[in-house]
């Protein structure tokens, strides 16, 4: 049975390739770029202004009088082939989906370009542009794709850094050796408890 997300996703999917198509054709592999950019940089807004987000999206508001408001806020900061996209997606009553529609093209811009998406977690959130260059040479190494990082604060990691690539998880946090040596302390235990009691059972 197909769920509701997974119908949105694969619209959203659609949608992308669309685009991505159109960015293709107004100027390659710069305006693909180009329009990925664009596409994050109204994700930013949305998600930081909630009165933005909730227009957009509500069935509320006539699509003509948001096309009007869309085209007030959207033109001449935009790239004439985003503010179409927008207003395409207006009409179709699909602006909702919009986040899921930007998600989609930037896996497409990924695999296109040869890229991976990398969430890093460190305990301040953030690595010198040298450790950076070093890591991205580590997973370009082991993955076959330039890494696109995104950092993230984790104070509980105590220290080290987790990389979360796709559903791969590698953990070299100080909280994640303490907890493996915990286990191992734990395992070791258990084995040395079972031992004596065989040793005891065998008397």
């Amino acid at each position: 049975m197909t769920t509701t997300s997974e119908t949105v996703d694969a619209v959203a999917r659609v949608y992308a390739q669309s685009l991505l198509e159109l960015a293709e054709a107004a100027g390659g592999d710069e305006k693909i770029v180009e329009t990925s950019a664009e596409l994050i940089a109204i994700m930013e807004i949305i998600r930081s202004d909630e009165a933005t987000a909730e227009f957009l999206r509500s069935p509320i508001v006539e699509q003509e009088k948001r096309a009007i408001a869309i085209r007030r806020i959207f033109e001449g900061r935009v790239s004439d082939l985003i503010l179409r996209f927008i207003l395409v997606l207006n009409g179709k009553g699909r602006l909702g989906e919009f986040g899921a529609m930007a998600a989609a093209y930037d896996e497409l811009v990924n695999t296109r370009l040869g890229r991976v998406e990398v969430d890093v977690y460190t305990v301040e959130g953030r690595l010198e542009a040298d450790q950076l260059a070093v890591l991205g040479e580590k997973v370009k190494s082991r993955f076959g794709q330039d890494p696109v990082f995104h950092q993230y604060a984790d104070r509980s990691l105590i220290g080290g850094l987790v990389l979360r690539v796709g559903d791969q998880l590698i953990d070299g946090s100080v909280r994640g050796q303490l907890r493996r040596m915990r286990e191992e302390l734990l395992a070791g235990g258990s084995a040395e408890i079972r031992a004596r009691s065989d040793d005891f059972l065998s008397d």
